[in-house]
């Protein structure tokens, strides 16, 4: 068997392992946020475009609103993403790389993570693959025009609809062709200009719903990069930072990588191939490792980055292997540890069957753990308090995660009205996160005058708030001794009800705190 149909056979049985995974793992929190927005199609949402909303609705629509439903389609993305590499790799250099470049990219837990789990980092790195692949053969076709300019436009901007980063590559592009003298033209050229003209539609949907709600994306993406604190240098963050990529990426595959950037240096200035993928990847790098400076970001943002220095580490490694057995050894040797390292993270509790007591607290598997058992003790807990208090209760989670994880696993979710969710966030004088666009129990709707009774709650305009007067339970797992004012504050009294030490095979997973919370009557302005 030839190394390619080894490959493709490894392909075929990794993407139906992780079918596998996906029909029998409860949904992370954000995967259950996401299902959420799927809920209600938008052409944006508050901290994403509509590529992830839109994807989960196709497969809950093929496969029906549950696990496998929802993450359908994240093992497709990574075959097509490995697909991707594997031509990109044989067309720059050899079949050769192309095959253990791709081999190299499922030993990477993070690309295992987004294979296995429906969230945006899926479709961003297969449009970044997709386009760095049509952007090489657009450069092989110049100075003709080809269609391979526009549809590198399109798919940056279908990249850019799931992840805003992906718009990074046009900065990438630039770069290479202004640095690049045979290419400098193309800047001017139709084919350049079509690329820009097939992406920029792309950025009307994001666009629009941000004029329509106060542009309150910007302040979330630079919040969450640090933009709105004053510089300061912070070693403890950068390193934090740097850190997290030698875990996440595999330690020698990600030591691997640095080394092969530093040797490619030397080769960018005379070779277009290295200048190439370096361009893809550095910048990128270069964005996260300044706004790390002040505050550590998450190692995900820099996983596109990965594709093309991935090919770039595989291709030059592969040339050292080939007249040195020691290169060849720490090769081989780096692929194994990733792979095992993947392997474990897949399968944590490998290491609680042979004796070894993991906790929780240090297993990335937690977040998929204990969500459907926690939701039936609360519908439980939900009944009982409402056969005491006579009166029905809504649900509060403490963040969005828990709202909407629990909400998912609710047997009975009793919908308060169209849009409204299972399980409400808490109420806020700030956008904080998708549920503050959604039916939320804090506000007030009008009403005509002759449909107000004599007990409605209502203001000058004649507004009344339905849940005026209601009882609620508010749920978390982070260990607080009494609710936020804001859930507090809104209500007459609070009082701890339930305390639930949950656990796993015998170890801690996580403690619920149930909250009573009585006679809501809004917070005062």
């Amino acid at each position: 068997m030839t190394p390619r149909r080894k490959l493709f056979l490894f392909l075929i049985v990794a993407t139906a392992l992780r079918w596998l995974f996906a029909s029998q793992n409860e949904l992370a929190p954000d995967e259950a946020y996401y299902a959420m927005w799927s809920e209600r199609l938008d052409i944006c949402y508050y901290s994403k475009g509509p590529g992830i909303a839109a994807t989960i609705w196709a497969g809950t629509h093929l496969f029906g609103m549950n696990e496998f439903g929802i993450r359908f389609f994240a093992p497709l993305l990574a075959l097509g993403t490995s697909l991707i590499v594997f031509h990109l790799g044989r067309r720059l250099y050899d079949e050769t790389v192309g095959v253990w470049a791709a081999f190299m990219v499922n030993c990477l837990p993070i690309f295992n993570a987004g294979a296995l789990i429906m969230t945006i980092d899926a479709l961003s790195i297969f449009f970044w693959a997709a386009a760095l692949y049509t952007f090489w053969r657009a450069l092989e076709q110049s100075p003709a025009f080809s269609g391979w300019w526009p549809g590198t436009g399109a798919l940056i901007g279908l990249g850019f609809l799931c992840k805003y980063t992906n718009a990074m590559q046009l900065v990438s592009i630039v770069l290479l062709l202004a640095i690049t003298r045979k290419y400098r033209g193309e800047l001017v050229r139709p084919g350049f200009l079509a690329l820009i003209a097939a992406f920029l539609p792309c950025t009307l949907p994001p666009l629009i719903w941000n004029a329509q709600h106060d542009w309150i994306t910007i302040g979330h993406l630079s919040a969450r990069g640090g933009l709105q604190k004053a510089f300061t240098f912070e070693p403890g963050e950068f390193f934090a930072f740097i850190l997290q990529h030698f875990g996440v990426y595999s330690i020698l595959i990600f030591a691997l990588v640095i080394v092969a950037v530093v040797w490619a240096f030397s080769l960018a200035r005379q070779k277009l191939k290295p200048r190439f993928l370096l361009a893809f990847g550095l910048p990128l790098w270069a964005l996260y490792l300044w706004l790390a400076l002040k505050q550590a970001g998450e190692a995900n943002w820099t996983a596109p980055a990965m594709v093309s220095l991935g090919i770039l580490a595989t291709a030059l490694w592969i040339e050292r292997a080939r007249t040195s057995r020691p290169a060849a050894i720490l090769a081989v040797a780096a692929l194994s540890v990733g792979l095992a390292t993947t392997l474990l993270v897949l399968d944590t509790d490998a290491l609680r069957r042979i004796g070894i007591p993991l906790s929780y607290e240090m297993d990335p598997s937690k977040r998929m753990r204990g969500w459907r058992t926690a939701a039936r003790q609360l519908e439980q807990l939900r009944t009982a308090f409402e056969q005491r208090s006579g009166a029905p209760a809504f649900l509060i989670g403490s963040t969005y995660g828990v709202a909407s994880d629990l909400g998912f696993y609710l047997e009975d979710k009793r919908l308060f009205g169209p849009g409204h969710p299972p399980i409400y966030f808490p109420e806020s004088p700030q956008i904080e996160n998708q549920f503050s666009f959604w039916p939320r129990y804090d506000e007030f709707i009008a009403v005509p005058p002759d449909q107000l009774s004599k007990d409605s709650y209502f203001t000058e305009e004649m507004g009344i708030n339905p849940f005026h007067g209601r009882n609620a339970l508010y749920v978390t797992d982070r260990g607080e001794e009494r609710p936020p004012s804001t859930v507090k504050g809104g209500f007459e009294r609070t009082e701890l009800i339930a305390c639930i030490d949950q656990k796993r095979r015998g170890l801690p997973l996580r403690q619920w705190r149930v909250f009573a919370c009585y006679n809501y009557r809004s917070l005062s302005l």
